[in-house]
């Protein structure tokens, strides 16, 4: 008979396993890149708030004048209507579209779908930087690609000046986020629409439901988790424009004429790193993230409530 090995003595409850400092050096680096590239700047940015400053070094406090004058401030009020404006395009224009490209690309082979998938997602590989210097090409009055095409198709004999004209200025910006963003978003629709129930929607199908009514009641219930998803990222990208129009607007610096083309972020750019109040800039910061914040609760909410029902 072969000896019996001696039992391991079983570990008493709520005794730690390891001991020592081998846990907490693993840990340091995690620990020191956090404290020095979040929580710090999280504190100085919070600070920076209440402070008006001329540079890095001099800054006098003022307590919450910085936000008293952003919102009488009438050209801080522009900035903050234009990136709402460009925030509803994208969920009422731009993610409809989306979904749109998606369901058709969902309904083709597998060839097919790889091959548009690619094309579509394609324009977002580049970046806004490109994009915005591309389109600003794009949009030039005498021999740009965006005129030529509404007078071929629209017969428009007229050439707009796109990128001068304040009342084109947004438009301009809408059509290239459109070209840059629609195919992203549709690879989160098509790859939720690979989870649906194919068969719910033929017992729908059977029961004589329509192809609007099979989407809307069957379709998209199934896929309420992405949508959400996809809507608040759509919102927190929208309210974080920057390097689109001021590209796309390079001449202008980024504002446009009237300011017709000025984001929050652009606003903030200014004021920070122009005009070097970096006070002024954190305030900015902290409304665009309270905007943020509270816009993502209301759709998060929105979200349960719709899954309740």
């Amino acid at each position: 008979m072969s000896a019996k090995l001696p039992q391991r003595p079983a570990r008493p409850p709520g005794r730690p396993r390891y001991k020592g400092k081998a846990p907490y050096l693993f840990l340091s680096p995690y620990i020191v890149l956090t404290a020095a590239f979040f929580v710090v700047p999280f504190v100085n940015a919070i600070m920076l708030a209440f402070y008006e400053t001329n540079g890095p070094r001099s800054h006098v406090f003022v307590g919450l004048d910085n936000f008293v004058f952003l919102f009488t401030d009438p050209i801080f009020l522009r900035a903050l209507l234009n990136t709402t404006v460009f925030a509803l395009v994208s969920v009422f224009i731009q993610l409809p579209l989306s979904m749109a490209l998606a369901l058709l690309l969902n309904s083709g082979g597998d060839k097919v779908k790889g091959f548009f998938r690619l094309v579509f997602f394609s324009p977002n590989l580049v970046g806004q930087v490109l994009v915005g210097i591309l389109f600003s090409v794009l949009f030039t009055p005498r021999y740009g690609l965006v005129n030529r095409g509404f007078q071929m198709v629209l017969h428009w004999g007229l050439e707009a000046r796109w990128l001068s004209e304040p009342r084109l200025i947004m438009p301009a910006i809408v059509l290239t986020s459109l070209w840059l963003w629609v195919g992203f978003n549709m690879i989160y629709f098509l790859a939720a629409l690979q989870t649906v129930d194919k068969t719910l929607q033929e017992a729908a199908r059977i029961d004589g439901a329509s192809p609007w009514q099979i989407f809307w009641h069957v379709t998209l219930p199934s896929m309420r988790h992405v949508v959400i998803f996809v809507v608040i990222m759509s919102v927190i990208g929208s309210y974080q424009l920057f390097e689109l129009p001021l590209t796309l607007l390079s001449e202008s610096y980024g504002y446009g004429a009237n300011d017709a083309g000025l984001t929050l972020i652009t606003y903030l750019n200014y004021n920070a790193f122009r005009c070097g109040d970096l006070g002024l800039g954190s305030a900015v910061g902290w409304v665009v993230a309270m905007i943020i914040f509270i816009i993502s609760l209301i759709q998060i909410r929105l979200g349960r409530i719709a899954e309740e029902d």
